[in-house]
């Protein structure tokens, strides 16, 4: 099933939750609980979660369903949260009729989780582009550190989880996270400077001491994405490096003695 909400949250090994619009992932958050990701997930964009697409990489049991159904929006506390499709692996009787209830309009889907490998295909004019898939697991890449600080543990980790969400979003990608959770994302932008701006935005306050991730390299440093991630108070950055201007995003980050790492992988999904 290649669709970016379930290729999204199977790309995270731990118990998480991805909610997608209009192809988009606009909330993510891994928990043990999946009720407290569920939660974390809506909390990143509650207005764009607003009838999209709830997945789940686990089971969805009765609590679940009852979060599912009964959850308010944080924006006024009142509105309760309406999605058009919740995707599982699977549902407990209990779950199923609770998510089921007296409403005709919400779809239940059961998938299988998605296997690795194969290939990719994409439409174009008169026939098909066959390709390998972006499916490098994130941790398999080898995050190479380039600057004078270093990541947390706590960063790297979270940079993995950031790596793993801007892999399906539209390019120019930009997503902001920490503690598991994303908290803001650029997407489908001309420009990357806009994509990390609406990014740091919708992060808010919580930017400070989170994570960066771009799919691509950052062509500029100063003035521009890189330094405004920098004063904006992020901690951390992940891109594929490869730019002419590399150095000048290593300079920029040690000076503001934020971490930046390698990837040597882009996405760049259009």
């Amino acid at each position: 099933m290649p669709t970016p909400h379930w290729n999204c949250v199977n790309d995270i090994p731990t118990p998480a939750c991805v909610i997608v619009k209009h192809t988009n992932p606009c909330g993510a958050a891994t928990r043990d609980d999946l009720c407290e990701a569920y939660r974390l997930a809506v909390r990143a964009d509650a207005t764009s979660a607003f009838g999209g697409i709830v997945a789940f990489n686990r089971p969805v049991d009765e609590a679940l369903a009852r979060e599912i159904r009964e959850f308010r929006s944080p924006n006024d506390g009142e509105t309760r949260m309406f999605y058009e499709i919740v995707i599982a692996p699977g549902y407990t009787p209990e779950g199923l009729a609770t998510l089921k209830g007296k409403s005709k309009d919400l779809r239940i889907l059961e998938a299988r989780p998605l296997a690795p490998g194969g290939i990719a295909l994409r439409q174009v004019g008169g026939g098909w582009l066959l390709q390998d898939p972006d499916d490098l697991p994130a941790d398999r890449i080898d995050f190479r550190v380039v600057t004078e600080r270093q990541p947390t543990p706590q960063q790297l980790e979270d940079l993995r989880f950031a790596w793993r969400i801007v892999k399906h979003v539209k390019s120019n990608a930009i997503v902001i996270a920490k503690d598991g959770r994303l908290l803001g994302m650029g997407s489908g932008q001309p420009n990357r400077v806009k994509s990390v701006e609406i990014a740091m935005e919708k992060a808010g306050e919580e930017v400070r001491g989170a994570v960066l991730a771009s799919d691509a390299f950052f062509p500029f440093a100063w003035n521009d994405s890189i330094e405004k991630a920098c004063q904006a108070g992020i901690a951390a950055i992940a891109h594929p490096g490869g730019a002419l201007r590399d150095q000048d995003g290593i300079d920029c980050c040690n000076q503001y003695g934020v971490a930046m790492v390698f990837t040597g992988v882009r996405h760049f999904r259009h």
